[in-house]
């Protein structure tokens, strides 16, 4: 069973940053694309970044430039490093697999005032 358990948000000032952490198990994650995604207050929940198993990388143009996916294979955890923050970036961030879509984890809160 797959469980997806994320860590580190916080309330920010924009213009800061936070790096979200994304623990795996029940995978073998060495072999997976990860994703974050985010949910924005009232919108539909939305890929932000993922990295492939080989480690190339892709983002929603709304955070290209300023977040950077990476992963450790070695403690099956999957990071999102958020600079230069903005209000728009406040959401629920949650980690997931793009193409083998599994349960949710509880997510974690980002908040960014102006």
């Amino acid at each position: 069973q797959v469980q997806l358990v994320e860590s580190g948000g916080g309330l920010v000032q924009a213009g800061g940053s936070l790096r979200l952490s994304c623990a795996a198990s029940g995978i073998i994650f060495s072999l997976r694309t990860m994703g974050w995604y985010r949910q924005a207050p009232g919108k539909q929940r939305e890929l932000v970044a993922q990295i492939t198993s080989g480690g190339s990388t892709n983002y929603a143009d709304s955070v290209e430039g300023r977040f950077t996916i990476s992963r450790d294979n070695t403690k099956n955890t999957v990071y999102l490093q958020m600079n230069s923050l903005k209000p728009e970036d406040t959401g629920v961030y949650y980690c997931n697999l793009p193409y083998h879509i599994s349960s949710w984890g509880q997510g974690t809160q980002v908040t960014v005032t102006s």
